[in-house]
This record gives structure tokens, C-alpha cells and sequence, in this order.
């Protein structure tokens, strides 16, 4: 089945970050770093690999930052690495702002993951686009997007990143799945739970987290939601989802082949991704790991 070409992306980044105060008083917690380059920027790279070339970013109080980030560098910052002689950094930083092209829009409306989509509507059009968050994501060979894409062009309607998950502490943090297997790690969605509390509550192990490809036409069932929203929780996209799967538009769970899921969004979670970078890395892995086995020997 021959689908549209998805080239629209919105990221949602308008959280607080409350857990890294005061680091984020200032600075958006979507721009702390990952060794050397900021956590959105992990997630802008994955969508231009995947094909994305317009880029909407839902903003907070604190936008200017990503803007800076994303826009072409200073003159004074050109001049000073020319006169240094570091081309390759050179080189490196002026790719950021081609990486796409980008909005920014600050959030306006309550607190929820629909509420950025509702924002961007104007922006995204009728068409199919990707939907993803600044703080988590799952490092995956093919990535993630990708696969989820491929998924898309072979079946059309929605498809959701998919990871097995079965801590205690998951069921209190993440949306769960149950479907029928159509392939291998594919699933025709009939369920979907956001934070079930516990593993008996929960349809499955399958989580609904990190990413989505939407059909348009979530954005009219988000819109009906808006009209009987009473303001008594968040506003949430899986209540959209649920009634888009009773009206007979299919959304898919693909199951991430070859990934590593990480959740940035507190501490603790995020030096642990901080920590598989940088030894992942062969110009400072090394040192690293003999730095940390001294440390813990």
C-alpha cells in the first residue's frame, strides 16, 4: 500500500522540568546535554535521518534557547573557530540549523500531550506526521522513526514506538497496548491504557511511549475532545486514540527492533544515558570506564 510521504514532525517541549531545578529555571530540560550536543538535538537528527524536513517545536516560557540553538551560529562564533583552526567543530555546529526547517510555537491550553497538537494544527495540515517528545526516545538500529515509517507506508493509518516494559514503578509512568500480533513485534491496537497503576491493571507488558506517526485526522478527534474537556485531568491524546480505533481507523504498535529505550525526563535516568553515551564513545569511553572501575573497585 502506497501511503503519503511523511515530512511534517511536531515536538513537544514545553515541560517545566521541575525534577532538575534549579538547572532548568533558565534552560529548557530538552537542552540538557548528552556529552556534547543537547537531548533534543538527539531527536531533531533522528527525524531529519527518517526523512523529516519541516520541524514544529511547542515551546514553554523558556523557548528562546531552542531557537538559538537551532538557528544559524553567531558571526563571532564563526570567526573564532576559523581563527582556531577547528574546521571540523566548524563544520559540525553549522549543520544543526540545516537539519530542517523549523516553527516554534509556545504552548497555549492545559497541561497534556494533546494540548501541543492542537497548538501545531495549523501547521501540520491534514496529512500524516510524526509525533514525538524532547526528553525520551529509543536508540535503535534502524531507528525508530524509520521503522515506524515503514510500518506506515506498508499499512497507512497510526503507529505507535512500542517497548516491553515490566518494573513496577513502569505502570505508574507509562501508556500500555494490547492488540492482535499481525506480524512479528506488530500489533492491530484495541486497547490502549495510559498509567495503569499496576501489572494487573495493565492489558499487557507492551507500552505506548516516546513517538508516534498520526493519520490528520486525529487532530479532529482531539478537537471534539477539546469541546467536553472539563479541566478536572490532563488533556491526553489516548482518549482520541481510543475512539479513533472504535470509529475503524487502525493504529498499529510496532514493536522497536534493536533498541534501547531511554527516559531523560528525571535524574537519575537521564546520567544513566548520559553515561551509555559517553562510554560508548571511543574518544572518551575508554578513560571513562577506567575512571569509573577505579571509582567502584
Amino acid at each position: 500500500m502506497s501511503q503519503q510521504k511523511v515530512t511534517k514532525a511536531v515536538i513537544a517541549a514545553a515541560g517545566f522540568g521541575t525534577r532538575f531545578l534549579p538547572q532548568t529555571k533558565a534552560m529548557p530540560k530538552e537542552m540538557l546535554p548528552l556529552i556534547d550536543k543537547p537531548i533534543i538535538q538527539q531527536i531533531v537528527e533522528e527525524l531529519s535521518v527518517a526523512g523529516i524536513t519541516d520541524i514544529v517545536i511547542v515551546t514553554g516560557y523558556h523557548k528562546r534557547t531552542l531557537e538559538d540553538h537551532f538557528d544559524r551560529m553567531s558571526s563571532d562564533l564563526r570567526a573564532n573557530l576559523e581563527q582556531g583552526g577547528k574546521t571540523e567543530l566548524l563544520e559540525k555546529t553549522a549543520k544543526i540549523s540545516e537539519l530542517a526547517n523549523f516553527a516554534y510555537i509556545r504552548q497555549k491550553g492545559p497541561y497534556g500531550t494533546g494540548t501541543p497538537l492542537l497548538n501545531a494544527a495549523h501547521l501540520i495540515g491534514s496529512g500524516p506526521f510524526i509525533y514525538t517528545f524532547a526528553d525520551d526516545f529509543v536508540e535503535a538500529s534502524p531507528s525508530r522513526f524509520q521503522q515506524l515509517l515503514e510500518v506506515h507506508a506498508e499499512r497507512g493509518g497510526s503507529v505507535v514506538t512500542s517497548i516491553r516494559r515490566d518494573g513496577d514503578e513502569d505502570y505508574k509512568r507509562y501508556g500500555y497496548i494490547s492488540g492482535d500480533e499481525l506480524a512479528k513485534g506488530l500489533y492491530d491496537i484495541e486497547t490502549i491504557v495510559e498509567k495503569p497503576g499496576t501489572r494487573e491493571q495493565a492489558p499487557s507488558d507492551l507500552t505506548s511511549v516516546s513517538g508516534y506517526v498520526f493519520d490528520g485526522v486525529i487532530i479532529d478527534y482531539l478537537q471534539k475532545q477539546m469541546k467536553t474537556y472539563d479541566g478536572s485531568q490532563e488533556f491526553m491524546i489516548q482518549e482520541s486514540m481510543q475512539k479513533m480505533i472504535k470509529d475503524g481507523h487502525h493504529i498499529y504498535g510496532c514493536e522497536i527492533e534493536n533498541g534501547t529505550y531511554y527516559d531523560t525526563g528525571n535524574p537519575l535516568e537521564y546520567l544513566k544515558t548520559v553515561f551509555d553515551f559517553a562510554l560508548a564513545r571511543d574518544d572518551i569511553g575508554p578513560s571513562l570506564k577506567e575512571h569509573l572501575q577505579k571509582k567502584l573497585g
